[in-house]
């Protein structure tokens, strides 16, 4: 894949990742503009944050104080919390992040061929990153003694699927690109591809607020952001990141509501080959079905991988360098290690430990 007609692309110009002739080499005083920028970025989602949870936890806590009936439907209440964060907590937050001066990412087509591959990619990436996160959060399980919830599974098994395609599929694709692509690679670029990569990616993991969810949402920013300072096209990334969610939330979701998971503990429980056939011929098509989700999900991995490791091979993940060049060494220090970054990354780092044990 050449150029996103593939995905290693010439230098941009004129301030968009690169200059003619190369970029600057950040000295003292631009390193410090930099730790600034990093901090005010950093600063702008936390105040962003704060806002979401704001105009999410007022509504709940009236509603909970009232305890009307139709709370108790899983339906209304998810939408009781995501409707305030999409309506008016996420605008805030664009509004708050666009007060930073930002950098245009040149616009670059890609070829057919190269988009399916990008899918590919994308869910090998999901797959295997999914199994790494899994793996960690049922060691921390098996160590504190009981189980880590999954977030993402408790609620797409507690609400209509028609709920889960709004959410999931719609809502959170379109805004969660714009405003962890967009927003943040346009404001990073200058400082190179791979800074904004870095950033889109830890940020929009960390968003997350658990650790099921942390190691492939990151996993999974980086390439999108990867995708989206190759293109300057953030319909691609939605588009992606919309097949992500529909296959993982609706599709996987839907399977799981055929098998009647209830009715299998009770006949593992039971403990007799009897039981055991009986569900399997009740949920023959569930069973049937979800295994053919299997094959798919061990096929998109393994081509997956092979197409990720040819392309690391053939050095088709070429990021270029931004306008200004942090030198190396200074690069944690400038990106992270700042008040407005620290903040960020601290807030949410402690979500993610209260989620583990709660």
């Amino acid at each position: 894949m050449d150029g996103m007609n593939g995905f290693s692309t010439a230098e941009y110009q004129d301030g968009r990742g690169g200059v003619p002739g190369g970029p600057v080499q950040a000295g003292p005083e631009e390193i410090k503009e930099a730790r600034r920028h990093f901090s005010r970025l950093g600063g702008m989602f936390i105040l962003g944050t704060i806002v979401i949870y704001a105009v999410q936890l007022i509504p709940i806590t009236l509603l909970q104080l009232l305890k009307p009936e139709w709370m108790e439907d899983g339906n209304f209440a998810l939408m009781v919390s995501i409707l305030p964060m999409y309506l008016i907590g996420m605008p805030v937050l664009i509004l708050l992040v666009r007060m930073i001066p930002r950098e245009t990412v040149e616009r670059r087509s890609i070829k057919p061929g190269s988009f399916v591959v990008a899918v590919i990619m994308c869910f090998a990436i999901v797959y295997i990153s999914n199994l790494a996160g899994n793996l960690i959060t049922t060691l921390i399980g098996a160590l504190k003694g009981g189980t880590v919830q999954n977030q993402v599974l408790n609620v797409t098994q507690s609400v209509s699927m028609w709920t889960v395609v709004l959410y999931m599929v719609i809502c959170a694709p379109i805004m969660e690109e714009f405003v962890f692509r967009k927003l943040i690679v346009d404001r990073t670029v200058r400082y190179g591809q791979g800074a904004a990569v870095i950033m889109s990616g830890l940020m929009f993991g960390l968003f997350h607020g658990n650790l099921n969810q942390f190691v492939y949402a990151c996993s999974l920013g980086m390439f999108l952001a990867f995708l989206y300072v190759k293109t300057g096209n953030i319909k691609i990334t939605i588009a992606l990141h919309m097949m992500i969610n529909f296959v993982g939330g609706v599709v996987s979701s839907g399977l799981l509501r055929m098998i009647d998971l209830d009715e299998y503990a009770r006949a593992m429980a039971g403990g007799d080959m009897v039981s055991l056939m009986a569900y399997a011929q009740e949920n023959l098509a569930g069973i049937m079905a979800y295994a053919a989700f299997g094959v798919f999900v061990m096929a998109m991995m393994i081509a997956g991988a092979v197409l990720l490791i040819v392309s690391l091979v053939k050095r088709k993940f070429v990021l270029e360098k931004g306008s200004v060049a942090i030198p190396r060494g200074k690069r944690f220090g400038t990106m992270i290690w700042n008040a407005g970054m620290v903040l960020y990354c601290v807030f949410w780092i402690a979500m993610i430990i209260i989620q583990l044990f709660v």
